[in-house]
């Protein structure tokens, strides 16, 4: 699964690397959590991008409320076209989840290992997200989910789940909602953990509270 990431970069190093034309507003954080606004990238009519703060933990449209969403902070990537609470989002409100690293815990005998998963050039990247828009009377909320998949050779060590990251020549494609689903489930590869690297860290991290670059320290 994907639980924990931080994205600490700046609005212009963003706004570079997803060709953006205004600089995004956004809290950065090393210690982002669920429940709470995230950084994501969307496409609008005009097939221009704009970054927009979604609410991490989907919201199904006919969600009758929002208590559950904590159950959606993850889509598997096996199911994700055809689960009644994913399947609408992923035919047509496909996202870009902006991140620079994610955690993960590997489960040992004296307890977990916590590590810092980047690219080796620690510059940003995207995780594959689905979006929805709910609404009841005056209530209205925007939330995403970070699509998951089975762990390729490098995280296997660690977990047997890791979110899916697209390469940027998949953006495109990925946020176009006339590419088709057969297209889309396509783009769901492993390709981008070629330039991944796994850091092993502190358990700093492990307080949500903690707010510094210590969350990202090698041990």
């Amino acid at each position: 699964m994907c639980g924990r990431f931080q994205l600490t970069a700046s609005p212009e190093d963003i706004a570079e690397h997803f060709q953006l034309t205004r600089l995004p507003k956004y809290q950065p954080s090393y210690n982002i959590t669920p429940a709470r606004k995230i950084l994501c990238i969307v496409e609008l009519e005009d097939k221009s991008l704009k970054a927009v703060n979604l609410f991490w933990g989907l919201v199904p449209s006919w969600s009758k409320d929002t208590k559950n969403s904590h159950h959606l902070i993850n889509a598997r990537a096996e199911t994700v076209h055809e689960k009644p609470s994913f399947r609408t989002a992923f035919h047509k409100r496909r996202c870009l989840i902006v991140a620079q690293g994610f955690y993960e815990w590997q489960k040992l005998e004296s307890g977990k290992q916590a590590f810092h998963i980047h690219r080796q050039d620690n510059q940003l990247f995207a995780f594959a997200g689905v979006w929805e828009h709910w609404q009841q009377e005056q209530q209205t909320l925007y939330s995403c989910s970070v699509i998951t998949t089975e762990a390729t050779e490098l995280m296997q060590p660690i977990h047997d789940r890791m979110p899916v990251i697209l390469p940027p020549d998949h953006y495109s494609n990925w946020l176009d909602k006339y590419t088709s689903v057969d297209q889309a489930f396509m783009l769901l590869d492993n390709l981008a953990y070629a330039n991944m690297t796994t850091t092993p860290i502190s358990d700093w991290v492990n307080n949500p509270r903690h707010e510094d670059d210590l969350c990202i320290t090698p041990i």
